[in-house]
Parts: C-alpha cells; structure tokens; sequence
C-alpha cells in the first residue's frame, strides 16, 4: 500500500545528500522516497538510488523545460514532495504550480549570502574564505522559480577560521548537510499534512 507521502528526489551528482536522505526515509511509517530523478546520465546519485531499489529516469533539457514529462512521471509515482539534493537546474514554473511549497533544496551558505545562479559546491566555499567570512553553513529553503530565494525554512551554521580552506570548509558544511537535511525534510513533509 502506498505511503501518505511520497518524495521525489533530484540530483545532479555524486548524490551524497541524497543518500543520507534515502537511508532516512528506508523504514519510515509514513514517508518513502519513490524516485530519484537527474539531469545527468553519469550522475553517481543514480546508483546511490539503485542500493535502495529506488527507480530513476534522467531527463534532457528540452524534456525539462519544453515538455510535461518530468511532472508526468511525478504524477504516475503519487509524488506528494519534491527533494532538490545537489540538482543545479532552475526549476521551471510548471513544476512549481504543481507542487506549491512542496519543493524544498538544501543551500550550503547561509542565505541570503553567496546564493543565486552560479552559486553551488566548491565556488560557495572559495567565495566564503576569498571574502574572510567568520562563519557559513547550511540553509534549506522552500523553492520558488528563482535561484535560492525561497521562504527559509532552516539554517545552520559553523565557524570559519583563519586556518580553514574551501575543502576544510566543505568537510563541515557537508557535516551540518548529512546532519540536518533528512530530520528538516522529514518536519516539513510531516507537517504539511
């Protein structure tokens, strides 16, 4: 029988968070991840989804942006929720229409700060430490048609010293990351109820 909520989940690469997100969810009650879906046909975080028997479908670019097909294949899988976990593609109006406050992406600064279009992995960390921030961290936030502008939903942060370096600052980002994202998306599906 299927779950009250069905999650969806996009990704562009090696798909770490979305792993974390899938061993989540692998046992919940309510809650199950029923597709992993990426604009890239080498992305690792499809064979991260195939460990858990999750199905996946890659799509191009003219799929996504001229035609309905991604939003039918959510549709044919009952998907209540939509992940961004690593997907680096502007998401169309068409999908956020369909899934209004149902789209959550997880940012790693804290916004409003180093966010917006070319902003993503390893350019946010060396924008951090060439601008000799004193902390970053993670923000997830709703999803709206622009890049990192959704309503804010989490934050958390840690320090950046001296000594740290764009991979030493990805080390604890990804840290709050795995921490953090699975218990927020897991909140926010529950109480969207």
């Amino acid at each position: 029988m299927p779950k009250e909520f069905r999650i969806a989940i996009f990704a562009s690469g090696s798909g770490t968070n979305a792993e974390e997100i899938m061993k989540h969810f692998s046992h919940h009650p309510r809650v199950e991840v029923v597709m992993l879906l990426s604009n890239s046909p080498e992305a690792y975080a499809l064979k991260r989804a195939e460990k858990f028997n999750i199905p996946t479908a890659v799509f191009t670019r003219k799929d996504y942006k001229e035609s309905q097909v991604v939003l039918e294949w959510l549709q044919q899988k009952q998907v209540t929720h939509v992940v961004l976990a690593g997907f680096l593609w502007l998401v169309p109006a068409y999908l956020t229409d369909a899934f209004p406050d149902r789209i959550i992406n997880i940012h790693p600064s804290l916004l409003p700060k180093f966010g917006g279009k070319g902003m993503y992995g390893m350019k946010v960390h060396e924008a951090v430490k060439e601008q000799g921030e004193i902390a970053t961290g993670i923000t997830i936030h709703l999803v709206n048609e622009h890049y990192d502008e959704g309503r804010v939903i989490f934050q958390a942060s840690c320090p950046v010293g001296p000594q740290d370096t764009p991979e030493t600052i990805a080390q604890q980002v990804h840290r709050l990351e795995y921490a953090h994202y699975p218990r927020v998306i897991e909140e926010w599906v529950l109480g969207s109820a």
